[in-house]
């Protein structure tokens, strides 16, 4: 829309002023997107408006790039999230609880036990009570069974996982939430699984034409796959950065920002772009277990050392697009009107009187339309 909105806009003296206040940046509305093989070719949009006849811009498809094949990320097949044995935390609790009760009753067998605990809690005394085989099994038992019971207790959280493995390998995810006991001799890692987005910080990059960009782009993403997540890649988070950054270079590079002296596809039309962006990266996410929603470019603008140039392009751009619009509306004005009185009979003119009502008309007309 933004191509459409800057050509049909040049046709009046009204989107040259108005184009020419925005000359550095190229805005959260000013992209326009090349089309990977796996995302299809998108016709992008642009609106001319006739000369001279005061009609809407119309519609006209132009084809936007396709960029060059690429190879297809290898995915490890075996590599795939799988729940994870978990249990209640009420019955984990239940176990601990025996397990302390158990080890209270192994000590007072044994005769260890002091006597004023004993006293408080209106125990008897066992006489010629000491430590032996069946004393210290139970004792052994019942302290295992507290340090497992308790020391695999843990708060499941909602958007939340935990991934365990045994030894480095891969031995399931655990999505419940509330009080849950997991295996604890299995190693936890915690896994945000929650809808999320990243702004990024303005990143450099180049249109076509090798101007100098900094772009923002918002990401909505989240973990899909967490097995593959954590154990697809090194860290998820910072290759989902950079594969925003590769794919943002690639598409960019196709077209140029601004179409100072024509109508074709640029950086102008937001929503190709960031349909680009986002079957690019979904594409590269999807081996890494990420699922990407869209990724779309909040702010596209010069960099700083090439923005004053482009803006006065941009300015004298609007400028000779608008002389040639008004030009073309006097043309037609002269013709028009000439034609109206020599077929009405209003007049008759050789040719030397003609020349002569055709240059005063459009002395006329063309001061009429600067007064504008």
């Amino acid at each position: 829309m933004g191509g459409a909105a800057l050509a049909g806009g040049a046709a009046s003296a009204g989107g040259a002023a108005s184009a020419g206040g925005a000359a550095s940046a190229v805005g959260v509305g000013s992209a326009a997107g090349a089309v990977s093989p796996a995302v299809g070719a998108r016709p992008a949009v642009v609106g001319r408006a006739r000369q001279g006849t005061g009609e809407q811009p119309r519609a006209v498809r132009r084809p936007l790039p396709r960029t060059s094949a690429r190879a297809v990320l290898p995915v490890d097949e075996t590599l795939v999230e799988r729940p994870a044995s978990a249990l209640s935390g009420a019955v984990a609790v239940a176990a601990g609880a025996a397990g302390l009760v158990g080890g209270a009753a192994g000590l007072w067998w044994a005769g260890l036990v002091p006597p004023l605990a004993l006293h408080l809690a209106r125990l008897p005394v066992i006489e010629g009570a000491q430590p032996g085989p069946a004393q210290w099994a139970l004792l052994a038992g019942s302290g295992a069974l507290a340090l497992c019971a308790f020391g695999g207790l843990g708060r499941g959280r909602t958007g939340r996982a935990w991934v365990v493995s045994l030894f480095g390998r891969y031995r399931g995810s655990v999505r419940r939430t509330g009080l849950v006991w997991i295996n604890p001799f299995l190693k936890r890692r915690r896994v945000d699984v929650r809808l999320r987005h990243w702004r990024s910080e303005p990143m450099p990059a180049v249109d076509a034409q090798g101007a100098a960009l900094r772009v923002v782009v918002l990401v909505v993403w989240r973990v899909k796959d967490t097995a593959r997540a954590t154990f697809g890649v090194e860290h998820h988070e910072t290759y989902l950065r950079e594969c925003v950054e590769a794919a943002m270079a690639r598409v960019l590079s196709q077209l140029p920002a601004d179409a100072f002296h024509g109508d074709g596809p640029t950086l102008r039309n937001a929503e190709a772009v960031g349909d680009a962006l986002t079957r690019l990266l979904v594409a590269d996410a999807e081996p890494a277990g990420l699922e990407v929603f869209s990724a779309q470019p909040t702010r596209i603008e010069y960099a700083p050392e090439v923005a004053e140039v482009m803006q006065r392009r941009r300015i004298a751009a609007l400028d000779a697009r608008r002389r040639e619009s008004v030009l073309t509306q006097v043309v037609d004005s002269v013709e028009d009107t000439v034609t109206r009185l020599t077929m009405r009979g209003l007049v008759e003119l050789d040719d030397y009187e003609r020349k002569a009502l055709v240059k005063d008309l459009t002395v006329a007309f063309y001061t009429g339309h600067g007064d504008r």
